[in-house]
């Protein structure tokens, strides 16, 4: 049933968790979630001595032939596994852009490893009104952004792009060079007084034939092994420790309190159809930002009747994903044989200056779009015509800052995840779509067509427990342990104070590599729990 806003959402339901679990785990530290977020946390941590347990709700994806068939991707959805979520405005169903494997959504990213801008962690003036200043700054962040590029193997070039911050150490390796028809768009940009430069990326695609086995990486996986992807980065060298367990095809569905209501003592875990208790002295949550608040907010008890962690009523609100478009450019005489076109950036616009008033938001490229991909969009349109436009296309992605509002949000109700986002900011945006069409144009490319992403499109989310130094105004402190709780911390973009414009995920690894130091340095020596079993656990 859906309801004209977020605050007319039933409240979360107080529910009995004395039943008796079927398999007891206990550990020194639980991780719910092994994406970016959780993965590095395990890797920051394994070799602390502390026994550690990774719990996953997917498995490993396979290494298959399938995961470079675009059907099967793209118009079958083979990897697509998350549950339905609705749209708490309309009621009306879809299906997330967010993925439970192994690794979480860098199974299928565009491996687009950009650092936030100085001015994104600084209070700034939008069109539509203030991004908020983060609890720390980018200098404080810098170290950690340094020690993640060099962990995820991040490929980029300091000093092309004037909005650049400032690095302590250049990029672990070489950027990716153009192939010929964007390094002719970027020309052509530079020729418009434009500043295009190479995309900080972690892909191992540096020759040709790494190339084409990279050609449909973006939003797929990748059956060469070249992705730096969570799992094989993070996770894998984490159990390699013998510090680090995996449970897969396991889902977190409540945390547990002690009687103190300030210390969690439990997960609560389905797998297999049965219940799993774990317990551990300290747990970290990464399971996405819908995700983490709906575990939040299915946690409530009556020391915590909103939701655990949630005294300030901000778990669940202030929902940011970007505003995106889809951009395509086609010169109907010249084919574009690029097998991995994302490789080209542009943040002229990004912040404000003295012919942008506020700021628009960043340019980066697609992966090649083909006509499978077109199809999933435009399932009307005749195969012959999508290749046609497919063969002559330069493809982008557009994204605007989204402001975080307090009716934007998650709930839950009867266990069904509602999403309230109403866009926002959205002039910037398409001013930044205007200005685009016009240097494209100018490029080579007069046939334009766009496409501005809805509430499905939310692979960039964030906000739903956001860090700050006020309890009564955040979730979390700026180490991200929640006010109310004593040992737990959230690490995905869950904890950001605001969306930037750019790809959250080297901010979320960087992250967990400097909370991982914070929880290091303030637990002292882990307690020895015994893991009834080493390895995964399935």
């Amino acid at each position: 049933m859906a309801h004209p806003s977020i605050d007319e959402a039933p409240s979360p339901e107080v529910t009995d968790a004395t039943a008796v679990p079927d398999e007891i785990i206990r550990a020194d530290i639980a991780i719910i979630g092994s994406g970016m977020g959780g993965g590095t946390m395990a890797y920051a941590l394994k070799d602390s001595g502390a026994r550690i347990v990774v719990i996953e709700r997917g498995h490993r994806l396979p290494a298959e032939p399938e995961n470079s068939d675009l059907d099967e991707v793209y118009l079958k959805g083979r990897y697509k596994n998350a549950d339905t979520w609705y749209n708490g405005r309309t009621g009306q169903p879809f299906k997330p852009g967010v993925y439970y494997w192994v690794g979480g959504n860098t199974k299928v990213y565009g491996a687009c490893l950009p650092r936030f801008r100085a001015s994104d962690f600084e209070e700034t003036r939008h069109a539509d009104g203030v991004s908020p200043a983060w609890p720390f700054s980018y200098a404080d962040l810098e170290p950690y952004y340094t020690r993640a590029e060099e962990l995820f193997k991040v490929r980029g070039q300091v000093g092309e792009d004037p909005t650049e911050p400032f690095h302590s150490k250049a990029y672990p390796y070489p950027a990716l060079d153009h192939e010929p028809v964007i390094e002719d768009l970027a020309g052509a940009l530079r020729k418009q007084g434009l500043h295009p430069f190479r995309m900080s990326n972690g892909l191992d695609a540096d020759t040709p034939e790494k190339r084409a086995l990279c050609a449909t990486s973006d939003g797929a996986p990748n059956e060469a092994g070249l992705k730096s992807d969570a799992e094989r980065i993070a996770v894998d060298p984490a159990l390699d420790s013998g510090n680090v367990t995996l449970m897969t095809d396991s889902k977190v569905t409540r945390l547990i309190t002690g009687d103190d209501g300030r210390t969690v003592i439990a997960a609560l875990v389905e797998r297999n159809d049965q219940v799993v208790r774990v317990e551990a002295e300290k747990f970290i949550l990464a399971a996405g930002a819908v995700n983490s608040a709906a575990l939040l907010l299915q946690s409530a008890t009556t020391e915590h009747p909103r939701g655990l962690a949630n005294s300030s009523g901000l778990v669940g609100r202030n929902y940011m994903v970007h505003n995106s478009t889809f951009f395509i450019g086609i010169n109907p005489f010249k084919v574009n044989r690029t097998m991995w076109q994302k490789t080209l950036g542009l943040n002229d616009w990004y912040e404000s200056g003295p012919t942008t008033p506020y700021p628009l938001g960043n340019l980066q490229m697609l992966g090649k779009l083909r006509a499978s991909m077109l199809k999933m969009a435009r399932s009307w349109a005749p195969n012959p015509i999508l290749k046609l436009m497919s063969d002559r296309s330069i493809d982008i992605y557009l994204t605007t800052e989204d402001l975080p509002r307090r009716q934007n949000g998650v709930s839950v109700v009867n266990g069904q995840i509602h999403v309230w986002w109403e866009p926002n900011n959205l002039e910037p945006h398409k001013e930044l779509v205007r200005r685009v069409s016009r240097a494209v144009r100018r490029a080579g490319y007069p046939v334009i067509f766009t496409e501005r992403m809805g509430i499905e499109t939310n692979s960039h989310q964030c906000g739903t427990a956001v860090a700050g130094q006020d309890p009564r105004t955040s979730v979390l402190n700026p180490d991200c342990r929640a006010h109310d709780l004593d040992n737990l911390w959230v690490v995905d973009s869950s904890f950001f104070p605001s969306s930037a414009a750019l790809n959250p995920a080297l901010t979320i690894a960087a992250n967990s590599l400097r909370v991982a130091e914070k929880i290091l340095a303030s637990g002292g020596d882990p307690q020895s729990l015994p893991f009834q079993r080493r390895g995964e656990l399935r």
